[in-house]
Formats: structure tokens, C-alpha cells, sequence
């Protein structure tokens, strides 16, 4: 149930449209039943005019910015960091270096028919294809699209059910000044060819195949159909990038020799191996309403505990479908886009945008996707090197708030980008994907070799103060501001919460990684010892969690970033057992926040259910889920940034958020049910992982919780929070399992292979 989006009508703009994608290749399906536009995308089809920027030696330049910081003058420090370690862009009146990623083209068609009647158009979550079907003319036409999960095309399916179809087909692009296009023809297939000035090229194929009929080339550059039963057509994109012709890549991928209903078949087997892992299923009604109308009355106050259930679903679906056959984690929007010139170059951001795609990836059973970050990470990691010592005089890696996929290190906003926290948050990441797979080969060749080059970094950037303190310095919360701080758009202060935060966390995860590993005993001491001196997080007089160093009035107080709550989500620093003060302050500067107005774009109030989650406010983690969905969606439920500028972090954080309300884990300790919604009594998620290498399937009654059936990867402990439950431990012959109890937990030993039920 709530596994499909419907309509009754084609999408009205491209941002309505229905997505498919593979991960290197994307479409969007508009639907139209005159004239189809799928709008066409590659993962590596980027301008390309700054593929080798560079820095400026600036390290000299840190001690007068660090003297004006430390001694309060945060106006003059702010401004010359920022023309020290700012580059260009953001507020300087000049253009940044980040390459915008572009369009590939668009594939038409145009059916020969008349009237059309029963239209519907549907992307179908269980199978990950797109249907547009409709009566016309005594027959009933039906469309399917999909990017095949193993054979890398996207393949577009007409069938006329009831008579022939015939039509014209074509290749096009929206007018580029910059860029150069070719278009032939050749037998059965219509071939453009791209250049932007700049030098990359890229080429775009679509190969028709029919069954009986004829297939012409006309005048105009398309191809056409009379009289074909069926219709099958393979798309193909190819650029340059690699240093070879686009037509090479395409050439690589030879067209199978297939049947569209095997074709189809090993397209919905492989999604269904990764995507199946993980089922939600809820007693809840699924309204017999095509998703634009459902979404309507949801907005205006209408019941439908369904369509969160659905969202949830279209979120695995649009993380699988950005990343499985890819090099590149989604940018801002995923893989999809139509503009020449996208919002934010449709760029990476590193301050929480892209962490926030990651967020539902390891608990919820799509550790395959993160496969794109951690090499979109490593490549950046020569160029971060000598950037951190460019900029800094540092060593370690230094990853920019902005960038593109080029893995060139350079800031690129001036007024936002004088941060040093990039690499420290992707870095946890890593860290999550062996706590959850205990994968020790990934630990020790590509988590733990990342992390010591991110804590190299902040071993050479903290400074001492008087009082032997560990000082961050420039540092920010990222892109806030407080009153007093100068004109620009963030204020660079002295050890922001969010700094104190990542740093810690990079140094434990160190530690934590050598002992597992058994190795660098002395720099375990190293970082235990920097740990201790690393300044406290403070409580402010309305009992916050202060963001900056000291209590400044905020410039901002409904800011859409929440920075100095990352301890509490994504990070697991600040819980209620453990550090119980500074819990109840985040929970105060959550408050003050969206009593401030804040929460207001997509993945922000995606971020904010998260945190509701996270302390287990059931009641608000749920309003806050569903004004994401009313607020910033589009009719096809493509998170929208204000003013309705697609951005895909909010869908995915949403899909976390909807994870942390059923199921956490933090620190190995598993909290069931933590933010069951009311309207969500009865349920049953299977597919669960659990950090500690635990897979978990739940069923639940009534909002309690029936059974949870563990299976452990490795030999261990099971550790259980009760928060006032009761629980008893049975092995698979119910044979009960001896267990103690720990404060709040439940504890009991485990085997690696070996199923435990928890009743």
C-alpha cells in the first residue's frame, strides 16, 4: 500500500513530472499524450570551465585574522577572513568558480491519434517504472519508462493494445549560446551531439526498435513510425570527461538482445534486491485518490496518516535512484535537471544539503547508495590536502562549504564559505557506515584513512589560549549570523558549538577506529589529550544551547540552520542519559528557533522532524512531517526550497525523519517505537539495521511494541534502552535468553549468525 504516485492528467511544468534514474543517467517524465518530453540528464554532465581551479597561498594571512577574533573585534576579523579564505562569488559582485550541472536534452515523441480518454500516469515504487496509459481511437495505448538498473539505459515502451501506433520521435535541447549542437540520423537511430565552449562534449542516442511496421528518417531530424505493434526505445548519454569521446561511453553499452518483458523482468529484480530489503507496512487506509487530489486534502486539513507512509516510500526510491550505478552522490536535485542556469549551480553543498541525502542510507537499509560519497570523498582528498595547507598552513584536508564534482577544493562564497567543518561532518558518514556494517576491510581502507586526514587537520588548526583551551579559530555556524558581528552574512566567531561538535566527534571516531584496528597508539593519546581540552559546550540565560561562543543577540533568531544542534541529530554527543543538561538545552534552542519562524524551507523542517524524533516528541516529530509534505511539495512530492526551487535533501530527510520515529540505536543502544505517531497503531517494518551490525524487523499493536526480532552480524551485545518497558529475550526455539540489567538497559550476549527475539 501507498507505493504508488498517480494522476489523472500530465505533469503542468517539469518540477511535476515523475523521475527515473540509475544514478547515471535521470529522466523526467512530463506524460504528455500529444507530445512526451522526457527530460534528459547524466551524472557527469557538468559546464566544465573550472575543472582545475586553484588557490591562492593565503596561510600568512591567519594570524591577523585569529588576533582580531580573539580579542572580540568580530566585525574586521569576519571581513578579512573573508577576503583572505572567502574566494569569489556570494556577496563580492563577482561570479563564483562552481560549474552548473546541465541539462542533456530532451527526448520527444508525437502519436498519431485522436481524442484521448481514461488517462492515467503513475510511477510505480515497487518496480521503479513510469506509466502513462489512455484510450484513444478504439485502442488503448500504454507508455512505460524506466532507467534499467543493470543494463544502464533508459528504455521507453509504446504499446498499443487493440491496434497500431505510428508517431514522430526526435532529440532537442533548449537554446544554448554557449553550447554547439549536432543532429543525424541513421537508420533506426537519432544521434545529437553537444559541445560547450569550454571544451566538454557530450552526445545523446536513442535507438528505436519495432515490431512489424516501418521506420523512416524525415527532413526535420526525426524519425518515423507507421503501423508498429510496440515500440522500444533505448536511451543513451555519453560525455567526455574521462578524457575520451562521448560516443565511447555509449559504445560500452551495447543494446541487449531482450525482449521488453525479460528486459523489464531484470530491471524490477534488481531493484527489488536493494530497494525490498526494507518494508513499512501500516493498518492505515491508502485513499483511492490520485496524488495531486490526496495532497490537496491534506493541505487543507484532511486525515491521511497514507501519505507520509507514501513519501517515506518515494524517498528510498529517489536515494536509490540518484545514486545505484553512479560516481557522484545527488546534488541539490538529486540528478534531475532542466536549467541551463540551476539555483546554486544545483551544486553540492557541504553544510548539511548533501549530509542530509545520507541521513535515512545506513538504518534504512540502503548502504549501497553511499557508495557514491564516500568517492565523491576521496576524490576530493589531493586537491583538500594541499588546500589545507594553501589556505591554512595545515595539514590534513580541507573541504569547501560549496562545490562541484571536480574534486578541487576551493571556497567559493564569499561572505558563507570561511568553514572548516566540511570534511569533520562527511566524514561521519564513514564512521556511520561501519558502525551499522561492521565491515572492518571498509574500516581500515577507506573510513579510517579518511578520518586521520580530517583529524590531521584539526590537530594543526586549533590553537592554545591563555588558559591551555583548545581554541577554533575563524570558525562559524554555518551560514548565521548574531547582531554586532558586520554587514556580511555570517559572523565568524570563536568556537562555535558546531565546530566544538564535529571536532569531537572526529577525534572519537579516531580513537575509537585505532582500537578496533589496533593501531597508532600514541596518536590515540594525542587525540584523547586535544578531547580533554576542547572548550565546553555552554547553556545561554533562556537555558539554549549557546551557538557561538558567547551569548550574542541573534541577527537571525528563526535561522533555517540549526547548526549547534548537530550534536543532538546527525551527531549522537547530546542524548538524555548522557549529558541530560545540555539535552534539555537543545531542546530549549529548538524551541526558540521555530518560535522564531524557523523551519522554513524544505529540508529544514525535514531536519526539524528529525530532531522531534530524536528526543522522542512523537506529537510534534509528526506535525512537523506532515507541514513538510504540505508546504514544500510539489504535486509529484519533489521537496521545494523557497520559491518553489526543487531540492531532493528535504525528501530524504524526510524519509530519515519517519526512520528515527520507529527505530534508533545510537551508541549500539536500540530504542524502539521511540515517536510512534497515534495515527500509526498498528504496524510492521522488516529491514532494519542497527548500529552495532544488527539487522531488526518490528511488528507493533495498539502503539506497543508486539516483537522485535534481531539477527546479529558478529558476536557481542545486545543492549536495549526500557524507558519503563518491560521485555523478555527468547532464542528461535523460544528458549528464553538470560539478560541484565544496566540502568536503562537491557543487556544480553549474542552470536554472530543468530536470531533473538525480543517480546
Amino acid at each position: 500500500m501507498n507505493r504508488k504516485l498517480w494522476y489523472k492528467s500530465p505533469a503542468k511544468e517539469w518540477k511535476e513530472g515523475l523521475p527515473v534514474g540509475n544514478g547515471r543517467l535521470a529522466g523526467m517524465v512530463i506524460g504528455d499524450p500529444y507530445t512526451e518530453r522526457i527530460a534528459l540528464n547524466h551524472e557527469w554532465l557538468w559546464r566544465g570551465n573550472h575543472r582545475y581551479k586553484d588557490n591562492e597561498t593565503q596561510f600568512h594571512r591567519l594570524p591577523k585574522v585569529r588576533e582580531l577574533l580573539l580579542n572580540g573585534k568580530y566585525e574586521e576579523g569576519t571581513l578579512l577572513a573573508n577576503r583572505a579564505f572567502g574566494g569569489k562569488g556570494g556577496v563580492s559582485g563577482e561570479k563564483n568558480r562552481v560549474d552548473p550541472y546541465q541539462p542533456a536534452g530532451d527526448f520527444h515523441f508525437c502519436l498519431r491519434h485522436g481524442a484521448v480518454e481514461n488517462y492515467k500516469r503513475e510511477l510505480d515504487l515497487d518496480t521503479a517504472v513510469v506509466t502513462v496509459s489512455y484510450e484513444t481511437d478504439g485502442m488503448r495505448i500504454i507508455r512505460e519508462t524506466l532507467a534499467h538498473f543493470t543494463e544502464d539505459f533508459i528504455v521507453t515502451r509504446i504499446k498499443g493494445e487493440g491496434g497500431l501506433v505510428s508517431g514522430r520521435f526526435w532529440l532537442d535541447r533548449v537554446e544554448d549560446k554557449d553550447c554547439t549542437l549536432e543532429k543525424t540520423l541513421c537508420k533506426n537511430t537519432i544521434f545529437m551531439k553537444g559541445r560547450f565552449v569550454e571544451g566538454i562534449e557530450f552526445c545523446v542516442e536513442a535507438i528505436l526498435f519495432i515490431n512489424c511496421g516501418d521506420i523512416k528518417a524525415a527532413e526535420d531530424s526525426t524519425l518515423v513510425v507507421e503501423n508498429a505493434e510496440e515500440i522500444v526505445v533505448f536511451i543513451n548519454i555519453g560525455t567526455s570527461v574521462k578524457g575520451e569521446k562521448p560516443e565511447i561511453e555509449c559504445k560500452k553499452r551495447p543494446i541487449p538482445n531482450l525482449g521488453w518483458g525479460e528486459l523489464k523482468n531484470r530491471h524490477v529484480q534488481e531493484y527489488r534486491r536493494i530497494y525490498g530489503k526494507l518494508s513499512l507496512d501500516l493498518s492505515v487506509e491508502e485513499k483511492n485518490l490520485p496524488t495531486d487530489e490526496r495532497l490537496k486534502d491534506f493541505r487543507q486539513g484532511a486525515e491521511d496518516p497514507g501519505l507520509p507512509l507514501l513519501y517515506f516510500n518515494y524517498g528510498r526510491y529517489l536515494l536509490l535512484s540518484s545514486t545505484v550505478l553512479g560516481e557522484l552522490p545527488p546534488n541539490l536535485q538529486g540528478k534531475w535537471n532542466e536549467d541551463l542556469n540551476p539555483p546554486w549551480q544545483c551544486d553540492y553543498h557541504n553544510d548539511v544539503n548533501l549530509q542530509m541525502c545520507y541521513w535515512p542510507a545506513e538504518a534504512g537499509n540502503l548502504s549501497e547508495t553511499a557508495n557514491a560519497l564516500f568517492s565523491y570523498m576521496e576524490r576530493f582528498v589531493p586537491h583538500a590536502k594541499k588546500a589545507a595547507y594553501d589556505l591554512y598552513g595545515c595539514e590534513g584536508i580541507y573541504f569547501p562549504l560549496q562545490t562541484d564534482p571536480w574534486g578541487r577544493s576551493t571556497p567559493e562564497s564569499y561572505g558563507w564559505s570561511v568553514w572548516i567543518g566540511a570534511a569533520g561532518w562527511l566524514a561521519q558518514h564513514m564512521w556511520r557506515h561501519y558502525e551499522y556494517g561492521q565491515d572492518l576491510d571498509f574500516l581500515k581502507n577507506r573510513a579510517y584513512p579518511f578520518l586521520k586526514e580530517t583529524a590531521a587537520f584539526y590537530e594543526s588548526y586549533l590553537i592554545e589560549d591563555e588558559n591551555g583551551i583548545l581554541q577554533v579559530v575563524p570558525s562559524q555556524s554555518p551560514e548565521n549570523r548574531f547582531v554586532g558581528g558586520g554587514p556580511l552574512p555570517v559572523t565568524l566567531c570563536v568556537s562555535s558549538a558546531m565546530d566544538i561538535q564535529i571536532i569531537t566527534e572526529v577525534f572519537t571516531h579516531c580513537i575509537e577506529a585505532a582500537e578496533i584496528l589496533n593501531v597508532d597508539m600514541e596518536k590515540r593519546a594525542r587525540w584523547q589529550e586535544m578531547l580533554n581540552r576542547l572548550p565546553k559546550l555552554q547553556i545561554g540565560s533562556k537555558g539554549q544551547l549557546l551557538e557561538w561562543n558567547q551569548e550574542f543577540p541573534e541577527a537571525e533568531p528563526g535561522h533555517r540552520h540549526m547548526s549547534h544542534l548537530y550534536g543532538l541529530y546527525p551527531g549522537d554527543l547530546i542524548t538524555k542519559h548522557k549529558t541530560p543538561k545540555l539535552y534539555e538545552a537543545a531542546k530549549r534552542s529548538l524551541e526558540l528557533r521555530l518560535q522564531a519562524g524557523g523551519g522554513h524551507t524544505g529540508w529544514s523542517r525535514a531536519w526539524t522532524a528529525c530532531f522531534f524524533a530524536r528526543l522522542g516528541q512523537k506529537e510534534e516529530a509528526w506535525e512537523h512531517m506532515k507541514a513538510l509534505i504540505k508546504d514544500f511539495a510539489t504535486d509529484s512530492l519533489l521537496d521545494l526550497h523557497p520559491p518553489r526551487i526543487f531540492q531532493i535533501d528535504g525528501n530524504l530527510g524526510g524519509t530519515a525523519a519517519i526512520l528515527e520515529m520507529l527505530f534508533q540505536s545510537y551508541h549500539g543502544e536500540m530504542d524502539f517505537l521511540p515517536a510512534l505517531p497515534e495515527c500509526w497503531p498498528d504496524g510492521r517494518i522488516k529491514g532494519l539495521r542497527g548500529q552495532g551490525g544488527f539487522l531488526v524487523n518490528m511488528e507493533w499493536e495498539k502503539g506497543v511494541l508486539k516483537q522485535a526480532v534481531i539477527q546479529a552480524q558478529k558476536d557481542g551485545e545486545c543492549k536495549i534502552l526500557l524507558k519503563g518497558k518491560s521485555y523478555k529475550v527468547f532464542d528461535e526455539d523460544e528458549n528464553l535468553i538470560p539478560y541484565r540489567i544496566e540502568k536503562e538497559l537491557l543487556i544480553f550476549p549474542v552470536e554472530a549468525g543468530r536470531t533473538y527475539i525480543v517480546k
